[in-house]
Protein backbone atom coordinates (compact mmCIF):
# COMPACT_ATOMS: atom_id res chain seq x y z
CA UNK A 1 0.00 0.00 0.00
CA UNK A 2 1.35 3.39 -0.96
CA UNK A 3 0.78 6.31 1.38
CA UNK A 4 0.72 9.87 0.12
CA UNK A 5 0.24 13.07 2.09
CA UNK A 6 -3.08 14.85 1.63
CA UNK A 7 -2.36 17.74 -0.67
CA UNK A 8 -4.68 20.06 -2.50
CA UNK A 9 -3.92 22.45 -5.34
CA UNK A 10 -7.11 24.40 -4.56
CA UNK A 11 -6.95 27.60 -2.56
CA UNK A 12 -7.97 26.91 1.01
CA UNK A 13 -9.36 28.87 3.91
CA UNK A 14 -6.60 28.83 6.49
CA UNK A 15 -8.51 30.54 9.32
CA UNK A 16 -11.54 32.62 10.20
CA UNK A 17 -12.90 34.83 12.93
CA UNK A 18 -15.41 37.63 13.44
CA UNK A 19 -15.24 39.78 10.29
CA UNK A 20 -12.35 38.01 8.55
CA UNK A 21 -11.12 34.86 6.84
CA UNK A 22 -7.66 33.80 5.78
CA UNK A 23 -7.30 32.48 2.24
CA UNK A 24 -3.90 30.92 1.80
CA UNK A 25 -1.63 33.70 3.18
CA UNK A 26 -4.07 36.62 2.70
CA UNK A 27 -6.44 38.05 5.33
CA UNK A 28 -9.79 39.09 3.83
CA UNK A 29 -12.13 41.43 5.73
CA UNK A 30 -15.00 41.84 3.23
CA UNK A 31 -17.62 39.45 1.89
CA UNK A 32 -16.05 37.31 -0.79
CA UNK A 33 -16.61 34.61 -3.39
CA UNK A 34 -13.82 32.05 -3.59
CA UNK A 35 -13.53 28.98 -5.74
CA UNK A 36 -11.45 25.85 -5.73
CA UNK A 37 -10.36 26.80 -9.26
CA UNK A 38 -8.66 30.01 -8.04
CA UNK A 39 -11.63 32.39 -8.21
CA UNK A 40 -11.44 35.16 -5.62
CA UNK A 41 -13.59 38.27 -5.90
CA UNK A 42 -15.30 40.71 -3.56
CA UNK A 43 -19.01 40.12 -3.01
CA UNK A 44 -20.92 43.38 -2.66
CA UNK A 45 -22.83 42.76 0.57
CA UNK A 46 -21.83 43.49 4.14
CA UNK A 47 -24.68 41.68 5.90
CA UNK A 48 -27.43 39.20 5.10
CA UNK A 49 -30.04 41.96 4.89
CA UNK A 50 -28.11 43.54 1.97
CA UNK A 51 -28.69 40.53 -0.30
CA UNK A 52 -30.83 40.84 -3.42
CA UNK A 53 -31.82 38.43 -6.19
CA UNK A 54 -28.92 39.84 -8.24
CA UNK A 55 -26.41 38.38 -5.77
CA UNK A 56 -27.70 34.89 -6.53
CA UNK A 57 -27.87 35.57 -10.28
CA UNK A 58 -24.16 36.45 -10.01
CA UNK A 59 -23.51 33.07 -8.39
CA UNK A 60 -25.53 31.28 -11.08
CA UNK A 61 -23.17 32.66 -13.74
CA UNK A 62 -20.17 30.88 -12.22
CA UNK A 63 -18.78 27.69 -13.70
CA UNK A 64 -19.08 25.35 -10.72
CA UNK A 65 -20.90 22.25 -9.58
CA UNK A 66 -21.80 23.39 -6.07
CA UNK A 67 -22.09 26.66 -4.15
CA UNK A 68 -21.62 26.89 -0.39
CA UNK A 69 -23.39 29.99 0.94
CA UNK A 70 -22.08 31.33 4.25
CA UNK A 71 -24.93 33.50 5.53
CA UNK A 72 -22.95 35.29 8.25
CA UNK A 73 -22.83 34.68 11.99
CA UNK A 74 -25.93 32.50 11.95
CA UNK A 75 -27.70 30.25 9.46
CA UNK A 76 -30.26 32.18 7.41
CA UNK A 77 -31.93 31.15 4.16
CA UNK A 78 -32.53 33.38 1.12
CA UNK A 79 -36.07 33.55 -0.26
CA UNK A 80 -36.67 30.58 -2.60
CA UNK A 81 -37.58 32.88 -5.52
CA UNK A 82 -34.04 34.30 -5.46
CA UNK A 83 -32.65 30.84 -6.21
CA UNK A 84 -34.43 30.52 -9.57
CA UNK A 85 -31.27 31.26 -11.64
CA UNK A 86 -29.40 28.54 -9.76
CA UNK A 87 -32.22 26.05 -10.20
CA UNK A 88 -32.42 26.84 -13.92
CA UNK A 89 -28.73 25.92 -14.27
CA UNK A 90 -29.11 22.87 -12.00
CA UNK A 91 -26.57 24.24 -9.52
CA UNK A 92 -26.66 23.08 -5.94
CA UNK A 93 -26.64 25.64 -3.13
CA UNK A 94 -25.99 24.69 0.48
CA UNK A 95 -26.68 27.33 3.13
CA UNK A 96 -24.94 27.46 6.50
CA UNK A 97 -23.31 29.99 8.79
CA UNK A 98 -20.00 31.36 7.51
CA UNK A 99 -17.69 29.35 9.84
CA UNK A 100 -19.39 26.09 8.80
CA UNK A 101 -19.23 27.17 5.15
CA UNK A 102 -15.46 27.71 5.47
CA UNK A 103 -14.94 24.21 6.86
CA UNK A 104 -17.23 22.60 4.27
CA UNK A 105 -15.55 24.45 1.40
CA UNK A 106 -12.12 23.20 2.52
CA UNK A 107 -13.29 19.58 2.66
CA UNK A 108 -14.89 19.69 -0.80
CA UNK A 109 -11.99 21.61 -2.37
CA UNK A 110 -9.49 19.12 -0.93
CA UNK A 111 -11.48 16.31 -2.58
CA UNK A 112 -10.89 17.98 -5.95
CA UNK A 113 -14.47 19.18 -6.31
CA UNK A 114 -15.29 22.27 -8.38
CA UNK A 115 -16.82 24.24 -5.51
CA UNK A 116 -17.44 27.92 -4.80
CA UNK A 117 -18.00 29.55 -1.41
CA UNK A 118 -19.97 32.80 -1.23
CA UNK A 119 -19.23 34.14 2.24
CA UNK A 120 -20.78 37.03 4.10
CA UNK A 121 -18.24 38.45 6.55
CA UNK A 122 -20.08 40.48 9.16
CA UNK A 123 -18.17 42.72 11.53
Amino acid sequence: MKFQPDRSNAQTISGYGPGWIGVDAERITHSVIIGSNGLREAWACTRFEDLTPEHFAQLAALETELIIFGSGTRNRFPPPAWLAPLIARRLGLETMDTPAACRTYNILASEGRNVVAALILET
